[in-house]
């Protein structure tokens, strides 16, 4: 499976800037692919005033989602502000090249910045099943807290999109490598670049880590579309020759 990361800067709480940007690289792209990842609240940045970006799941934003989609005949990731039920929702959607959507609520609200008082958190594990790969969806914050993501379903790629800021950057780094070498999974992040309005800068790292915790893309602090090929075949390979995920703890989540 080919897999597009775009690593990009994020206009602040203006969706419409943001989609127009993110639609030139996109659809500029020469190369196929059949997975195109964005950041986390791709079309805002990590902004604690839900209401002034919210969306619905038939708003507009979706709806240019499906279209571009069905345009290059791949899905697309990514999250954005939802609002559901008188709730808001750090929503990651995945939209599948027929239109179809799944999505995961994120479920590890970032209290330091007070993300818990204005969104409301998921709870639910969700792993999508795209061009016979499994696939699990995280955002950001999740990728602190190993337990929830385990790997007990035997799926094939987990997938984290972030607003992860400089002062925390090596965690960023070392955690992609330690939750791919525990769940041995290809595993890929996701981040943003510039400053936003808090002037928080955000530098990047966007990385693919292999199931045996080898970095194979970093994309450093550049600007654009990074693309790799994940092949499955010798994922399948490696867990089959070291069998460490037959020796997992089995666990309930309370």
């Amino acid at each position: 499976m080919k897999v597009a990361l775009f690593q990009t800067k994020l206009a602040w709480e203006n969706p419409q800037v943001n989609r127009k940007f993110i639609e030139e690289y996109f659809l500029n792209e020469e190369e196929s692919f059949d997975l195109f990842v964005l950041p986390e609240m791709f079309t805002s940045g990590f902004t604690m005033s839900p209401s002034v970006v919210a969306e619905t799941m038939e708003g507009e934003t979706m709806t240019w989602l499906k279209e571009l989609a069905k345009r290059k005949n791949c899905a697309i990731t990514g999250s954005l502000v939802i609002k559901e039920n008188d709730n808001y929702y750090n929503r990651m959607v995945f939209v599948f090249p027929s239109g179809e959507v799944q999505y995961y609520n994120k479920r590890h609200l970032f209290t330091l910045a007070g993300e818990d008082k204005v969104y409301t958190k998921g709870n639910e594990k969700v792993i999508v099943n795209y061009n016979n790969w499994k696939i699990c969806l995280q955002i950001c914050y999740d990728l602190r807290f190993p337990v929830f993501v385990r790997n007990t379903e035997d799926y094939d790629l987990l997938l984290y999109v972030a607003n992860w800021p400089i002062p925390r950057i090596s965690a960023w780094d070392t955690l992609l490598r330690a939750r791919a070498i525990e769940n041995m999974c290809y595993t890929i992040g996701v981040n943003r670049i510039g400053e936003d309005a808090n002037k928080m800068d955000y530098p990047g790292h966007s990385h693919v880590v292999d199931y045996l915790g080898k970095n194979i893309l970093d994309c450093e602090d550049e600007l654009g579309v990074f693309i790799i090929e994940l092949d499955k075949t010798r994922q399948n390979e490696a867990r089959a020759k070291f069998n460490f995920l037959n020796d997992r703890d089995s666990y309930m989540i309370i």
